[in-house]
């Protein structure tokens, strides 16, 4: 098997008071685990409304693309994924739905608010409680 070549994906940390978005994951590599909202940067498109799409496709919530987090490489047998991490804030009161009404759409099985203290409880995709913990996301 040809190794792929890699490709360029954002990922979405959205904070709202003490809680983090977080989505699960119906397709792909990670399928049934929790991870950021995010996927691949679609051609001619910018990192930030790449951010933005992504969060809009798979939890119907709009985002303005924040300041950069950090970044992930991910390689598997089948993919070879540059994850590009940002902090992205709701839309404006008014602009866009509450962050009560994320639903899960696209890729994604599921979507929740969860307490920051309680992200590390559920099945998350490989290194993301470690990647966050680092970039002073979670504590600890």
């Amino acid at each position: 098997m040809e190794t792929p070549r890699p490709e360029i994906c954002v990922g979405a940390v959205v904070i709202d008071g003490d809680r983090l978005l977080l989505i699960e994951r119906g397709r792909g590599p990670a399928i049934g685990q929790w991870s950021v909202p995010g996927g691949r940067v679609e051609p001619g498109e910018s990192l930030a409304a790449a951010v933005e799409r992504e969060v809009l496709e798979e939890t119907g919530l709009s985002v303005s693309c924040g300041r950069f987090v950090g970044w992930v490489e991910r390689i598997g047998p089948d993919h070879h994924y540059v994850i590009m991490d940002f902090h992205a804030a709701l839309g404006p009161a008014g602009d866009g739905p509450a962050p009560a009404d994320a639903v899960a759409g696209d890729d994604a099985a599921d979507v929740a608010w969860v307490p920051l203290a309680e992200v590390a409880d559920h099945n998350l995709v490989a290194g993301l409680q470690q990647f966050l913990s680092e970039h002073g996301v979670l504590a600890g």
